[in-house]
């Protein structure tokens, strides 16, 4: 049964196809180094997974925000190990995208036929820092308000739209609970699904133009 319903797509979809130019293809010769994209992508995984789990227990208001975080760490079962798991590899996917690009920039990787890659990484790097920018003010702690009043006030000095921007991080002129619910928003559905799609066209973009490699002295 499986092997006809199997056939039945791979006539229809090219599964065979798929797998020959995405999974069964040459690597280049390297080093660990290669394995730093790949790396931040089971990171995003895992950050989308945790944070599914977190979003159903959270509640972006500045009442309850602390006491959901609360609740979440010690009242729901093993909610502990996936809040530590989704800071955590928060932090280090922060870490590995920046890692990555320094590599890439080190080994001129950036050049053609691979500028619309760096491109498109730089764009992910942008959105891994905004990511987690706007997951920190979640917990709505001391630390996070302030932190976040102070990032917020750096994005307002921008020449010209500073107060714009600022306007439309904070929702008016303060923190408050409309500033929560935007960074909650953008934190949970805007920035992953633009992440999401960059990580498409970074992919794709890899496949058709191939993988650069660490230069070796013999090269």
């Amino acid at each position: 049964m499986w092997s006809r319903v199997y056939t039945w797509l791979d006539e229809r979809l090219d599964l065979r196809g798929l797998y020959r130019n995405t999974l069964d293809r040459p690597e280049p010769r390297g080093s660990w180094w290669n394995t730093l994209g790949s790396a931040t992508l089971f990171l995003f995984i895992v950050q989308v997974l945790t944070g599914i789990f977190l979003a159903t227990y959270y509640t972006p208001s500045p009442d309850h925000a602390y006491d959901s975080i609360t609740y979440i760490m010690t009242d729901v079962r093993f909610g502990w190990l996936i809040r530590g798991i989704h800071h955590w590899a928060a932090t280090l996917m922060v870490l590995l995208v920046f890692v990555h690009m320094v590599r890439v920039f080190v080994t001129a990787s950036f050049k053609y036929p691979r500028e619309l890659t760096w491109l498109v990484g730089i764009g992910l790097l942008l959105l891994t820092f905004a990511a987690g920018f706007t997951g920190y003010l979640l917990p709505w702690t001391q630390r996070s308000y302030w932190a976040t009043t102070v990032g917020t006030q750096i994005a307002g000095t921008v020449p010209f739209i500073g107060p714009f921007i600022l306007k439309v991080l904070r929702g008016g002129t303060d923190l408050s609970a409309l500033t929560l619910q935007r960074f909650f928003s953008a934190h949970i559905w805007m920035l992953p699904a633009l992440i999401a799609g960059l990580i498409v066209i970074h992919l794709y973009l890899i496949i058709k133009q191939g993988e650069s490699y660490w230069p070796r002295k013999e090269d």
